[in-house]
């Protein structure tokens, strides 16, 4: 798979920081790293920017009943939180 996906998280500082995974493989969970936040803080504001679908979870490891699916070009605003993503 090719591509970039993105999201937006508030370092300690209060800052807003964007993340990146770049060329993510497929089938995968991707618990979203996010630099110098504290553990478990959520991101928000996915952009995929891949070839492939990425369905987003608010959960870590890709679990829970709260998830939404991004097609590939597709984005959603600061009001769609997620700690993790899996790509198709």
């Amino acid at each position: 798979m090719t591509g970039q996906f993105r999201y937006t998280y508030t370092t300690d500082e209060g800052y807003d920081a964007v993340g990146f995974l770049n060329n993510p493989a497929s089938r995968v969970c991707v618990n979203l790293p996010t630099p110098a936040a504290e553990p478990g803080a959520v991101s928000r504001a996915p952009k995929n920017l891949t070839n492939s679908t990425a369905t987003v979870f608010l959960d870590a490891d890709c679990e829970g009943d709260t998830y939404y699916t991004l097609r590939p070009g597709g984005g959603a605003s600061d009001r769609l939180l997620l700690r993790s993503v899996v790509f198709s």
